[in-house]
């Protein structure tokens, strides 16, 4: 509408201004004309000077610059304005049409058609209008593009089934495939989303460099009115077997704000979990934590999806898939308890059930002498607690109890703090009157890794005083996997109003500054004490649990024989702390999704006993495809990182591929690790799909180009032969008849005569 309006005024389009400039080309008589302007200016002058007005010389001087003005235009006009502009010269120019050939051009946005459908009639049908008008001009390339820019034979040819959208790429790729070429430009015929990470900056310079203009036309709205989409699911990429799973996802809508939508999550089309979810205003995104059980091992598809509502033109982004490999191992922690007490007792109770966690125990019946319990040999922990860092970090989580810190050496302190932040396995300090400052940790780099400031004590009480303090979740709490001791997040909340008190002799006040607590004790003068907190301490994370007494939740006599609140309790909690410890050899491909015939990448960690990376070891992946074939991949130290390897392979058919790394050295064996991978067709292209203007508008307004929409195409064949590029020739256009001159000349005269009839001078 704007471009129309301002062609009507000025007989030519903006682009012909912008890439013009301005000249004179006046005859011999113009000079004359010139002279006689200025003898009207004079005559004017004197005539108005000694004309009668109501209000004095104001009004008169109102009047002369008026009938001035009009002079010089008409004068103007007699020296022949021109704009001289560079035009292509016809077929001798080649113009790129890139056409995105990606699956959201399937979007039916476009006057309830296809996006695909306006890019293959207008910009690839021979006998389409605007075809026409540009391969009248121009030698027409077309290309196709997804993720690389590749020619188009045929209408055919476009398939819009492309998995992702490289915008960058397709640049690149057609402006070297042209290059030498007289090229007038290149149009981009997309709805300018990008399904990648990459930057289009660079493909930018390199089309200013080469002076090549890009002009896109926008397909799509930019606002889709009912529209429901999972954004994001933040999911771990292992679990243990049986463990309560707390998954936060984003989901944003259009047109259904306040509405109240169920989050499903599916196991192989088995609903595991649900989630009532209210949507926010539009654009808002509503945070959603859904609660579901990993129970069946293996690697698992699970599906978080919202059912479609009625009027949404885009379904496929209601749900979104994430693979978690669940493990069916036995997780091996080291307890060591420094006297016998019935928290020891009760947490191997409530674990022994549980095939998952072991608990290697060490208890402490008089010095030096120790009972041991749940070892895998005679042999193990024989001598007591582990002197040496491969024997300690064979473990992936330690439990100190009630134990001084004069029970270790130095370098046993050390090596529990190098356990947490070196190895990255998981440590938990329990209450007692043996633990934190009352256990001597302050200065230690015990007290270094915990989450709680531990500061020395002048003097010990005796008996130490106890706090009796009602336990709840904090509102970070309420949220986290551990405190989930019931079926449901409102039957736990419910749990924990109804639990008995605890008792803890730790007088624990304060945490660090990156801790976060999950558990609060009120005491009976309503004093906050932090129960339970945790830190990320270098690659792994320290708890600390201030109560003495947990064992009450399963013995008051308050609670059921049968309820499982402790158990579950426990469960959950040890859960957490040997949750992600790595092995000696880590395992993981660089995306969980490929295309069938995409590369995988894997990437491997390899540490030595003592969790030293290693640069010179031997290792093997193991691919397994969906057909059971196996094939060897060598991977390679990086050079980049110590310890970490990469290859890869080819997923050359849809379905799961299992990848069994192997790590060797000097013949001798490092570890083993697994990691999975899905071949699938890709969803990414229907996630924010509506049309991306501000992405096309830059990439055409930093290059010389101009941006279209589908109702401003039409116009696109007459500026690009203004583009100024390719084989030109030199077009002068007269200004002078153009409308908005004759506007002006007799706006200015009817101005005059208005103004003096107003003035009483008529």
């Amino acid at each position: 509408m704007i471009d129309s309006f301002f062609r009507f005024l000025f007989n030519y389009r903006p682009v012909v201004f912008q890439q013009a400039e301005v000249r004179f080309l006046p005859s011999s008589g113009a000079y004359i004309a010139a002279l006689v302007v200025a003898v009207a200016i004079g005559v004017a002058l004197l005539t108005y000077r000694s004309a009668p007005a109501k209000s004095g010389g104001r009004h008169r001087a109102v009047l002369v610059a008026i009938r001035t003005a009009t002079l010089i235009l008409m004068l103007v006009c007699l020296f022949r304005p021109v704009l001289v502009v560079k035009a292509a010269v016809p077929q001798q120019n080649f113009l790129g049409v890139l056409i995105d050939d990606s699956r959201s051009m399937q979007i039916a946005d476009w006057n309830g058609n296809a996006r695909g459908l306006y890019a293959r009639q207008q910009f690839a049908d021979p006998n389409a209008a605007l075809y026409k008008a540009l391969s009248d001009r121009f030698v027409v390339k077309t290309f196709r593009f997804s993720s690389a820019a590749t020619r188009v034979a045929s209408p055919t040819d476009l398939t819009f089934a492309g998995p992702q959208t490289r915008i960058a790429s397709a640049l690149d790729g057609a402006r070297q495939e042209l290059a030498g070429l007289p090229l007038a430009g290149l149009v981009v015929v997309s709805d300018g989303a990008d399904t990648t990470d990459a930057s289009i900056t660079d493909a930018i310079l390199a089309l200013k460099a080469a002076t090549v203009p890009v002009f896109t036309v926008g397909v799509g709205r930019e606002r889709l009115d009912r529209d429901v989409q999972v954004d994001r699911v933040s999911a771990p990429r292992t679990a243990l077997k049986g463990t309560s799973l707390m998954v936060d996802v984003v989901v944003t809508q259009t047109g259904f704000a306040g509405e109240t939508v169920t989050l499903d999550v599916e196991d192989e089309g088995r609903i595991v979990g649900s989630q009532q979810v209210k949507l926010p205003i539009d654009g808002e995104p509503a945070a959603v934590r859904v609660r579901f059980t990993a129970s069946d091992p293996g690697a698992r598809v699970f599906r978080f999806r919202i059912a479609p509502r009625p009027g949404e033109l885009v379904t496929q982004n209601n749900q979104r898939d994430t693979l978690i490999d669940v493990l069916d191992r036995r997780e091996k922690l080291l307890y060591f308890e420094g006297e016998p007490r019935f928290e020891f007792k009760f947490i191997h109770r409530a674990i022994k059930e549980d095939h998952n966690l072991q608990a290697a125990s060490l208890l402490r019946t008089a010095d030096n002498k120790y009972w041991r319990t749940e070892l895998d040999n005679p042999e193990e922990l024989a001598a007591g607690f582990p002197k040496t860092r491969e024997e300690l970090f064979a473990y992936s989580g330690i439990i100190l109890g009630t134990v001084e810190a004069g029970a270790f050496t130095g370098d046993q302190l050390r090596m529990i703090s190098e356990f947490v932040e070196r190895r990255g396995g998981g440590l938990l300090a329990l209450g007692g009157p043996r633990s934190f400052a009352e256990g001597g940790y302050a200065g230690t780099p015990v007290a270094d890794a915990l989450p709680v400031v531990v500061e020395r004590i002048a003097r010990q009480q005796d008996p130490l005083p106890v706090a009796r303090m009602k336990v709840r979740p904090t509102r970070a709490g309420e949220a986290h996997a551990i405190t989930q001791i019931a079926s449901t997040e409102e039957a736990s909340s419910k749990r924990w109003n109804e639990l008995p008190v605890l008792t803890s002799v730790n007088a624990v006040q304060a945490i660090k500054p990156g801790a976060t607590v999950l558990l609060n004790g009120t005491d009976e003068r309503r004093r906050s004490h932090p129960v339970l907190a945790f830190q990320r301490y270098g690659r792994g994370k320290a708890l600390a649990l201030t109560a003495q007494d947990s064992w009450v939740w399963q013995m008051h006599a308050s609670m059921p024989l049968e309820d499982m609140t402790h158990e579950n309790f426990w469960r959950q909690l040890l859960r957490w702390v040997v949750d992600g410890v790595p092995n000696a050899v880590e395992v993981h491909t660089t995306t969980e999704r490929v295309e069938a015939g995409e590369p995988v990448t894997v990437v491997a960690e390899v540490v030595d006993k003592a969790f030293v990376e290693l640069n010179d070891a031997r290792v093997i992946a193991h691919v397994k495809d969906p057909n059971g074939t196996t094939v060897d991949v060598p991977l390679q130290w990086t050079g980049e990182r110590n310890g970490e390897y990469r290859g890869t392979f080819v997923a050359a058919t849809e379905g799961l591929y299992t990848t069994q790394v192997e790590a060797s050295r000097e013949s001798t064996a490092i570890g083993k690790g697994v990691a999975h991978v899905r071949a699938a067709p890709g969803d990414a292209e229907y996630f924010d799909a509506t049309m991306h203007a501000a992405r096309l508008r830059r990439i055409s307004e930093e290059t010389g180009g101009r941006f279209y929409t589908t109702d401003t195409a039409s116009a696109l064949p007459e500026d690009l032969k203004y583009s100024g590029r390719g084989v030109t020739t030199t077009e002068e256009r007269d200004l002078w008849h153009m409308p908005i001159v004759m506007m002006l000349i007799l706006a200015l005269m009817a101005g005059e005569w208005t103004y003096r009839r107003a003035v009483g001078m008529s």
